[in-house]
């Protein structure tokens, strides 16, 4: 399993996107590594707003892909998924539930109009007032 400093030096790559590490955190009986990122919902439109992003995993879950200097997530903390390249879609248009690296995935809406991204099976504690508060995401 990672270390905090591991995953403070390097970012997630989740859906073409970058993500920054920004806390370890205890929910229920999983050890969580939260991930970030900001971004405008759209150039496209008159005033396009900030889209606060968050990607929750078990911090077992994440690897580190020497090759391509990134970390991933694999539900088996040891084998790296294979990265597939997919054209990036603006995060209104994605799907609230889809499969990325072999894993079920579910975007919530989050404290402050943050999305939050995490595994299926975990949503039901995750996407929770308490999950949020838990996990210090705000």
């Amino acid at each position: 399993m990672l270390s905090a400093s591991d995953l403070e030096v390097n970012v997630l790559e989740f859906r073409q996107r970058s993500f920054s590490f920004e806390r370890l955190a205890t929910l229920e009986s999983y050890d969580y590594a939260v991930f970030g990122r900001t971004e405008t919902e759209s150039e496209s439109q008159f005033r396009p707003r900030l889209v606060h992003l968050k990607v929750v995993v078990p911090q077992a879950w994440v690897v580190y892909d020497e090759a391509n200097d990134v970390l991933l997530v694999a539900k088996d903390g040891a084998t790296v998924p294979l990265r597939l390249t997919e054209p990036v879609v603006e995060v209104g248009a994605e799907r609230t539930e889809f499969a990325e690296q072999g894993i079920d995935w579910r975007r919530g809406p989050g404290p402050g109009g943050a999305l939050v991204y995490v595994p299926v099976e975990l949503a039901a504690s995750v996407l929770t007032p308490a999950g949020f508060a838990t996990l210090g995401i705000s």
